[in-house]
């Protein structure tokens, strides 16, 4: 009984060693690379001083300001990506004119890339924080729109059936139908469209020159500061991780009712 219940703890525990060994054997790897001459000195300096360049960085104010305005532009724009395409998203998955309308207009623009449409910011908003939020609602939201479609629009017909034949209104079948329904396609939207943002930001304010990480990139690599460029890029890459560790866990808080979260603590 009792290996029986240390199992799910066990695997909690596994995960993350396991995940750790991967990165440090990538980061042996590179370094390897570096000092064999397999990699270019010059453009491409080893983990370790890129790390140590790293842990310097924590302690300049600089790189946490870049820090914040690269999240204070995602949060601006993942707060407008989920106000519109949520809403936007549930309808046209919930009423099939607006399924048929609009459905054709998302599925040309979702693989519009957001950063192809930075020439067209710039022109609008010009060199402002202002032009990477758009880059970003506009790159992130057509897959949230989508997965809030498809999970509004994917109500069991047996459910919908029984709603009508309790006389529930529409208010209270979006309520009670069609919402449960949609939220775990809405919260596996919010994972993709939360890490596209934060790619789009850092692209964003590497082409405008918008302060963030992706200007601290640019401003590295055009001083010839290696070490300080793949910096703040490992830095951005453990923002990434971050934003995926949060987004799962609210999406687990708010999903404990459902049976794919059963079967994840069981298995």
């Amino acid at each position: 009984m009792s290996t029986m219940r240390s199992g799910p703890l066990d695997r909690r525990i596994a995960a993350p060693a396991l995940g750790a060994l991967g990165v440090l054997l990538a980061l042996a790897a590179w370094e390897l690379a570096a000092w064999t001459g397999l990699l270019p000195a010059n453009q491409v300096p080893p983990a370790g001083a890129v790390l140590a360049e790293l842990a310097r960085q924590l302690d300049e104010p600089a790189f946490w300001h870049a820090i914040g305005a690269t999240m204070s532009q995602w949060a601006v724009g993942m707060g407008l990506t989920i106000a519109i395409a949520v809403p936007l998203g549930l309808l046209m998955g919930a009423v099939e004119a607006c399924w048929r309308a609009l459905r054709p207009i998302v599925e040309f623009f979702r693989p519009v890339p957001g950063v192809a449409l930075i020439p067209l910011a710039i022109l609008i908003w010009g060199l402002s924080a202002t032009s990477v939020v758009f880059l970003i609602v506009f790159g992130s939201g057509w897959n949230l729109i989508v997965q809030s479609m498809y999970g509004a629009h994917d109500v069991d017909q047996g459910a919908r059936d029984t709603a009508r034949a309790f006389r529930l209104t529409r208010m209270q079948r979006a309520r009670w139908v069609v919402l449960p329904s949609a939220l775990p396609y809405v919260a596996t939207g919010l994972r993709i469209a939360a890490a596209t943002a934060l790619i789009i930001a850092v692209s964003g304010e590497l082409v405008i020159g918008v302060s963030g990480l992706g200007h601290g990139i640019a401003i590295a690599q055009t001083a010839g500061q290696t070490d300080a460029m793949y910096a703040l890029i490992l830095a951005s890459g453990a923002l990434g991780i971050a934003v995926h560790v949060l987004f799962s866990r609210i999406e687990r808080h708010v999903l404990r009712w459902h049976e794919s979260q059963r079967q994840g603590r069981a298995s």
